[in-house]
This record gives structure tokens, C-alpha cells and sequence, in this order.
């Protein structure tokens, strides 16, 4: 229990002055909020334990070469390494579009935590409510069809059947429906997004 109360920064000294047990003190004293942020972003257990271990690879190699120089920010230059990770098995799996880091872009404002928060499910409300203002004002014919397919799921052909009109009719209505809409967004300034 005596290396609890030891620093980061002192378990990294006594590791790269050749204490292994140094290393796996701060492992373990890390490893389920490592874990937890790999298992979080990737969604599988296998994948996750694999990127862990690399993270826990390129830290060794790191510290062995004496190119750590994160002055007691053990934790955070760790998460960093975890993450790059996680950006490049996204990358070679093609499952996430390529992106690099510039100042008016961080990787970390598409690679969030998907539960929402109270704020988001706010937003997401009122633009709802916002939305269902704009429908409202479409003719009726536009907004039946609209309603129809975004909100029904429906197909073009059951919209057709049920409100006795032609397929390309009911494309049409669509069509104008969205134009429409888009007018009002436009002639407004209308900001629909959360």
C-alpha cells in the first residue's frame, strides 16, 4: 500500500533509474481510467485491451529512451498516447473519415461522449419545436407528404396510396416542401443545429 502515497512523477523516476516495479505500480494505479477511456471511444473489449497494451508499449519505449519529459503529468501524456491510438485503429479500419489536428480543429470535438447531457437535450428540443413551427407553415398538401415520410418513415408509393395522388406527385410535394423550408431558413437565418 506505501506506493499509493508515492507521486507519479517519483514512480517514473524510480522506473527509468531501473525499478520495474515502479512501472507496474503506476499501471495498476491507472489502468481502469485508461481502460475505461479506450473501452469508451472503441466499443469492444478485445480491440480495447489490444490498444491498452500498446499504450502501455509505447510508454516503455518512451521512458527507456529518456525522451519523457511531461513534469508530473504522468496521467494526461498517458490518455494522449491512448488516444492517438484510438485515432490511428479508427483510421486503419476506415471506420472514422481522416482528420488532422490544426488550431481550428481537435480531434476531441467528434470523438465524444454520446449520452447527452441536460444542455443538449435542451437544444435538441427547442430546435425540434423550431422545426415543427416551420412545417406548420407549409401548405398542407407539402407538409402531409413531408410528415409522411420523415416522421412515418413511409415510402413514396404507401404516400401515394394514401393520399390517392401520383408517385411523382408526391415526390414533387416533397420536393417543394423542402425547398421551402430551406426559403424560411434562409430568409430568417434560422440556425437548426445542436
Amino acid at each position: 500500500m506505501a506506493n499509493v502515497q508515492i507521486p507519479d512523477a517519483l514512480l517514473v523516476k524510480n522506473y527509468v533509474a531501473g525499478d520495474e516495479n515502479a512501472l507496474a505500480s503506476l499501471i495498476k494505479r491507472h489502468q481502469s481510467k485508461i481502460f475505461g477511456f479506450i473501452y469508451s471511444k472503441v466499443g469492444d473489449r478485445d480491440v480495447s485491451e489490444d490498444i491498452f497494451q500498446d499504450t502501455f508499449i509505447k510508454v516503455i519505449k518512451t521512458l527507456k529512451s529518456n525522451s519523457y519529459n511531461e513534469e508530473g503529468k504522468f496521467l494526461p501524456w498517458v490518455m494522449r498516447i491512448a488516444h492517438n491510438l484510438i485515432v490511428d485503429y479508427f483510421r486503419k479500419n476506415k471506420k472514422m473519415p481522416m482528420f488532422r489536428e490544426t488550431e481550428e480543429f481537435s480531434i476531441f470535438s467528434i470523438m465524444t461522449d454520446n449520452n447527452p447531457n441536460i444542455e443538449s437535450q435542451m437544444i435538441t428540443t427547442q430546435v425540434e419545436n423550431d422545426l415543427q413551427k416551420l412545417i406548420d407553415e407549409l401548405p398542407n398538401d407539402q407538409k402531409e407528404v413531408l410528415v409522411m415520410r420523415i416522421y412515418q418513415d413511409l415510402s413514396f408509393k404507401e404516400i401515394s396510396e394514401l393520399t390517392g395522388v401520383s408517385i411523382n406527385t408526391a415526390l414533387g410535394r416533397m420536393r417543394y416542401a423542402l425547398l421551402n423550408l430551406r426559403k424560411v431558413i434562409e430568409k430568417h437565418q434560422i440556425v437548426l443545429t445542436n
